[in-house]
């Protein structure tokens, strides 16, 4: 009943990230979708992740070349996700009460997937590989 009481907790912190973005999006003194590009630093921030629990070997207690690689292109995606809109900012494509939001819709999201990690990422009894 934990694992539930958190993936709700979760979706529901996710859910009002996206309400941060969209609000910087579809407010009417805003109105550019332009920041919505974003979305696509969302999906791609996990993978490496992923793919770096999938191919190391958790047996060994050492640094691991392959996690090393994947927490740096991670990095990467995140801090890409937070310049993208400052960049649009300064370029004035968007304005800077939209860039704001759309940072704090940032945060929101990726603490949240950082949450999900945390929270499923652990190998007991209860993992994110059974959803």
């Amino acid at each position: 009943m934990a694992g539930i009481k958190a993936l709700v907790g979760l979706s529901f912190s996710g859910a009002i990230g996206l309400t941060f973005l969209l609000l910087g999006c579809a407010l009417e003194q805003y109105g550019v979708y332009w920041p919505l590009f974003v979305l696509i630093f969302y999906v791609l921030s996990p993978i490496p992740t992923f793919i770096s629990r999938r191919l190391s070997d958790d047996g060994d207690s050492s640094s691991n070349a392959c996690r090393e690689l994947a927490y740096f292109l991670t990095t990467g995606i995140v801090v890409s996700s937070f310049g993208l809109p400052i960049i649009l900012a300064r370029t004035s494509t968007i304005q800077w009460g939209a860039c704001g939001l759309v940072m704090t819709g940032n945060a929101v999201i990726f603490l949240t997937i950082l949450g999900f990690f945390v929270v499923f990422g652990g190998g007991d009894d209860f993992s994110w590989e059974q959803w």
